[in-house]
């Protein structure tokens, strides 16, 4: 018991802090999965336990903006049936694939992501925009899920980041909606993936529970925290997000 005490004083903080940063702008797992790898728990299970636990997170931000009117809900469930099928299939190509040559074309595109954020400063903002028709936001939205969801099957941090980014860019959506709608795509890849380390035997039962609530109180605070600032703020965790990112893949390089 003593054990079990000094991992979740490690874990818990970290996961709250990893389920705010992540219901705001994604990129929560950058810093959850390090929390239990920290902790000492071993990697497999580490991955595992982090993806149970991130799939009940992130189903209380999605509650929480849903409750909100921040989803538009027909582009959400198509971005979520996309992530599904995107994950798989990340998996897949990421047994063929290099993970460095991936990494390294990442460490390209990220410094222009934030580029683009910081030139564009209008992007996202909660004006009106003409509403796209129905059949192309629905299939843009399974679009989104798919190629987002096979990233996240081949790499995975920052799958919600990037989410938002093509939410916005493509469907005009604000950037609190556009959270609220990659919350639930999210949601899908996260949900299959716990699956698959549940029947794998890769999850630790007794540190779910406490991390579990630690993280679903972490997304329902920034759930609040992106709904009440609106886009700026989200504007702003995605920066820091994207910093984070990059210093990650930098590291794993070299």
């Amino acid at each position: 018991m003593p054990e079990l005490l000094k991992t979740l004083l490690v874990v818990c903080p970290l996961i709250f802090l990893g389920g705010f940063v992540d219901s705001v702008a994604g990129g929560g797992g950058l810093i959850t999965l390090p929390a239990y790898m920290m902790a000492g728990v071993p990697v497999h299970f580490a991955a595992g336990t982090n993806k149970v636990v991130n799939a009940c997170g992130t189903a209380t931000a999605s509650l929480k903006f849903f409750r909100s009117g921040k989803i538009r809900l027909y582009a959400a469930l198509c971005a979520a049936a996309g992530a599904l099928a995107g994950g798989y299939t990340g998996a897949e190509i990421a047994k063929l694939l290099s993970e460095g040559l991936l990494k390294r074309l990442m460490l390209i595109a990220l410094p222009a992501v934030a580029l683009f954020l910081a030139v564009k400063k209008d992007f996202g903002q909660e004006t009106a925009h003409k509403p796209h028709p129905r059949p192309y936001e629905l299939a843009v939205s399974l679009a989104i899920g798919l190629l987002i969801g096979c990233y996240d099957g081949m790499v995975g941090p920052g799958t919600g980041t990037f989410m938002i980014m093509a939410f916005t860019a493509l469907l005009g959506m604000d950037m609190v909606t556009a959270s609220g709608c990659a919350k639930v795509g999210n949601l899908a890849s996260n949900a299959a993936a716990a699956a698959s380390f549940i029947i794998g035997g890769k999850v630790l039962w007794t540190l779910v529970l406490p991390a579990a609530a630690c993280s679903m109180l972490g997304n329902w605070c920034g759930a609040r925290y992106a709904i009440r600032g609106g886009g700026k703020k989200i504007r702003g965790m995605i920066f820091l997000v994207l910093g984070m990112l990059f210093a990650k893949l930098l590291y794993d390089l070299l």
